[in-house]
């Protein structure tokens, strides 16, 4: 595991107002291991896109509302972004607007994927700044690399999992290259950086 420096390090532990995650190819079972254990009282909401195959409804909601104790939602347009987990809809790219609200766009994939991670994570980077935390895990491709590298330099912060661990290690790989996450671990490490990184006690 590669932790933050000091300075990092005392950032993240004043707080952070949202989380991004970003996964595709063995996702879902990282994933459940990530959220599965965020506290009932967990404030910053997280909010995950997954790769999926456009023109069906996504399962994603209903199975991890029977994973987590947070609630989870699939937003709509011009929604509150608000505390739980919310998964991104099929063929929609999901982004965060300034005044931290949804928005839906059916503009064209980016990297063959729509909803796109970078779409999201770029767009959160515009509206938190320094108070974002991004998540990249497994996946088969790039997508997520450069939105991680807008959000540091926004002043935000990023964990990626350890590409051993990942069922498809291309996603962590090019994060890691192109972003210099302050963290690198399992993602039950992940898991636990969320957690402090939030501020959240017991």
């Amino acid at each position: 595991m590669v932790n933050a420096s000091d300075s990092t390090r005392a950032q993240s532990d004043a707080g952070i107002d949202a989380i991004v995650v970003g996964g595709s190819a063995g996702a879902i079972d990282a994933l459940g291991k990530l959220l599965s254990g965020l506290p009932a009282t967990f404030a910053p909401p997280v909010i995950v896109v997954v790769h999926l195959p456009p023109r069906r409804q996504s399962l994603l909601p209903e199975l991890f509302a029977r994973k987590c104790v947070l609630a989870v939602h699939e937003p709509e347009d011009k929604q509150p972004v608000g505390a739980g987990i919310w998964f991104a809809p099929p063929d929609y790219h999901l982004l965060v607007e300034a005044d931290h609200t949804f928005a839906l766009s059916i503009d064209e994939p980016v990297k063959f994927s729509r909803p796109s991670i970078d779409v999201l994570f770029e767009s959160a980077a515009r509206a938190y700044e320094e108070r974002l935390l991004a998540v990249v895990l497994t996946g088969a491709n790039d997508d997520g690399a450069l939105g991680a590298q807008a959000i540091r330099n926004a002043g935000g912060r990023v964990v990626v999992q350890d590409p051993s661990t990942a069922e498809a290690p291309e996603m962590p790989r090019a994060a890691i290259a192109h972003a210099a996450p302050q963290m690198i671990g399992t993602v039950p490490e992940l898991a636990a950086e969320l957690i402090r990184a939030s501020g959240w006690r017991a």
